[in-house]
């Protein structure tokens, strides 16, 4: 473990993005065992913070330590690699602590532990993929044995640089067409493993997806396969993502788990609308086979 820490994560100059990493972990863990313990009204817990009858969110302090923190990293990015990786770390627990509230950002009301609070835990998901992949040293170019940007400026053979430039447009563009067809994960890890693009892009969109609006209204067998198979495959890949979820928010049992899966297939898994006529987006024109 320490041979990879001191190759993988301190050669590679990745330090600061582990102590990132870190401060997020930690600071998401420490957050969400309190609000569990104010929830249960715990004594000796202190409780939410108050200004006269207005409760503080945390996602508040987030927004602080991530603004004091990043303008740390700016005014102090040529200081040593020890400050650097304080302020990240720092930077990691306000984004922590402003993510753990997502879904109150964005219904721009108090949701936390109601069911659009999950929202929440999947934000913290994505950017703990993201870094740890980051951390990791996977990127969109790793295929092509590129370590950074400078790797690319500094090459002299300018074949290889416009591949380079075409492999990083077909993944874009293949990464737009996979978000299209409603698969977020797909193409969001497909941006570091380009085989999950090639078959996110291939294989059906999701019922209730842009794609499905532009290319299957038309083409109701189309539709139809998409909901029958959204409905068998999604229902376990469901069921498992609201466990952990309610293992991370706080919620009840099993039988909760099945009825919430099947509430949200009933919701989600639906045929999209036709497209508003008239409208002709860029995707429309290509044809990706089924």
């Amino acid at each position: 473990m320490r041979r990879w820490w001191e190759d993988v994560v301190v050669a590679h100059g990745r330090l600061p993005l582990a102590c990132l990493l870190l401060g997020f972990i930690v600071g998401f863990i420490l957050i969400r065992i309190s609000v569990r313990l104010i929830r249960k009204q715990v004594r000796w817990w202190p409780g939410n913070v108050r200004a006269g009858d207005v409760h503080i969110h945390h996602m508040v302090f987030g927004v602080v330590l991530v603004l004091g923190s990043g303008v740390g990293l700016v005014t102090l990015y040529q200081s040593t690699v020890g400050v650097i990786s304080a302020c990240a770390a720092v930077f990691g627990v306000g984004a922590a602590l402003v993510l753990d509230e997502f879904a109150l950002i964005y219904y721009l009301r108090d949701v936390y532990w109601e069911e659009q609070g999950r929202t929440s835990v999947d934000a913290v998901f994505v950017a703990v993929a993201v870094s740890g992949l980051l951390l990791l040293g996977f990127h969109p170019l790793w295929l092509l044995d590129i370590q950074d940007f400078r790797d690319f400026k500094a090459d002299p053979n300018v074949p290889e640089r416009l591949f380079t430039l075409m492999f990083v447009a077909v993944n874009l563009v293949l990464a737009a067409i996979v978000i299209a067809k409603g698969k977020i994960w797909t193409g969001l890890f497909g941006m570091f493993f380009l085989p999950l693009l090639l078959i996110g892009a291939l294989r059906l969109s999701r019922p209730g997806a842009p794609w499905a609006r532009w290319r299957y209204s038309a083409r109701p067998g189309l539709m139809r396969r998409a909901v029958r198979r959204e409905r068998r495959y999604r229902r376990p890949v469901i069921r498992a993502k609201i466990f952990v979820q309610d293992l991370v928010a706080g919620k009840p049992d099993v039988a909760h788990v099945r009825r919430a899966a099947e509430e949200e297939l009933a919701r989600t898994v639906v045929p999209a609308p036709p497209a508003p006529p008239g409208s002709h987006p860029l995707l429309s024109s290509r044809k990706i086979a089924d």
